[in-house]
């Protein structure tokens, strides 16, 4: 996802590293680096780990699992930095996985995991985990979005949401007559531009890749969608005072939440942000360009195990406890996230206390996600970031900018 926030969009606080290795006992002690989702001191992963180790522990003595949660901003960074001095870790739980599969450092899923851990991932985010048909990511927490509404804003200007592209531009037109801030909210600050961009190109027909894999970013679909967006909205002052390129996702939510914005894309920690403030939330699927080509976005986050300490056959024991239904439960019901494996996702889709996740969870079987198993993607999405703002500054030109990205995007695939 992905900046302060992940591809899921949370912020973070920090823990210090621990130590790994085999104690004089005999004792093999892991070391896992895992990304905070709390927003607080008093919900961070870190007390989620905690509870969880102790649980592993108690009946697992001749295993000990350090845990230390770093924030989204200094995780992945952390994680590269001890790869680098030879001290990797022996899980982390962080953003991307596949230029360390392609290096060599990982082991592979099949390896590691017991047969039913492995087949009980949801299929599409096993088949992301994958590098040249080999899983090395394992995912670890997922998240759809949607079109988020304000039902009192909306129901003051007389709307129903949208379904086309039309219909939610004629929407933003009368929210603007009826004087709201941002009528649709479209962050592509450096922040999270990257997810905006994909929902908005997967409703237009195409996304980043082509059928076979490649690069696509400067399709003639994509360009339209571009296209449309400049002239329809922004160009038409229908997406509020901040210019889309200098707007981030933090701050569009933000003042969701403040009762300023008729429409957005969100992910599911939205409704409780807006439910506190008071919001009466409506959610749709994205509308497309017409009613049968809507498309949903997904993001995973992902765990990985790395060889360097040949710690293996307790990672994997260690592992088949943390997918364990009841475990993925607690984590995605503590974040409001969607959980990665199908036994979990259907307690969840029949629970009444998972109902507001419901809307999220069915998107996830058909979702599209980053195409995450290119070693180059991490430099592919900072690239977005940084520049598809610009379509929609003096002169911006959409298949001029999309033209440069795909540009980058070749030579950094090239570079793999």
């Amino acid at each position: 996802m992905i900046a302060a926030v992940s591809a899921l969009g949370m912020t973070a606080v920090t823990a210090a590293l621990g130590g790994c290795g085999a104690t004089g006992s005999g004792e093999v002690t892991l070391k896992l680096v895992a990304a905070d989702y709390g927003d607080s001191e008093t919900n961070s992963s870190q007390k989620y780990w905690d509870d969880l180790v102790k649980a592993y522990e108690d009946t697992h003595p001749d295993v000990k699992v350090d845990v230390s949660v770093y924030s989204w901003n200094d995780v992945d960074r952390k994680v590269k930095e001890l790869v680098a001095a030879g001290d990797a870790p022996d899980l982390a739980q962080i953003g991307a996985y596949a230029d360390y599969a392609a290096k060599g450092d990982l082991y592979q899923a099949d390896d590691i995991l017991s047969i039913p851990t492995q087949a009980d991932f949801v299929a599409r985010l096993a088949d992301a985990g994958k590098v040249n048909r080999t899983q090395y990511g394992m995912p670890f927490a997922a998240s759809t979005r949607l079109l988020f509404y304000n039902k009192k804003l909306f129901t003051a200007a007389g709307l129903t949401p949208p379904t086309t592209w039309n219909e939610l531009a004629a929407d933003a037109a009368a929210l603007k007559d009826e004087g709201v801030k941002y009528p649709y909210a479209l962050p592509l600050g450096p922040e999270e531009a990257q997810a905006e961009t994909m929902q908005w190109l997967l409703s237009g027909g195409d996304g980043y890749t082509s059928p076979v894999g490649t690069y696509g970013i400067d399709s003639p679909q994509n360009i339209r969608t571009f296209t449309w967006l400049k002239d329809e909205l922004v160009d038409k002052g229908l997406t509020g005072p901040v210019a889309p390129g200098k707007l981030n996702r933090a701050a569009a939510f933000a003042a969701f939440a403040r009762g300023e914005v008729g429409m957005l894309n969100g992910h599911p920690s939205l409704m409780k942000i807006a439910a506190a403030k008071g919001v009466d939330v409506g959610m749709v699927p994205m509308p497309g360009t017409g009613n049968s080509t809507r498309a949903a976005m997904g993001v995973a986050d992902w765990m990985m195990a790395f060889k360097k300490n040949g710690h293996g056959s307790q990672v994997g024991d260690f592992l088949d406890f943390v997918y364990d239904e009841k475990n993925v439960l607690a984590f995605s019901r503590e974040y409001d996230l969607l959980p990665v494996t199908t036994s979990a996702s259907r307690t969840m889709s029949t629970a009444a206390q998972d109902k507001d996740l419901a809307p999220f969870l069915a998107e996830l079987p058909n979702a599209q996600l980053y195409p995450v198993g290119k070693t180059s993607w991490a430099q592919v999405s900072a690239d977005i970031k940084q520049r598809i703002g610009t379509v929609f500054a003096a002169g911006g030109s959409p298949g001029r900018v999309l033209a440069e990205l795909q540009g980058e995007a070749n030579r950094a695939e090239n570079a793999e």
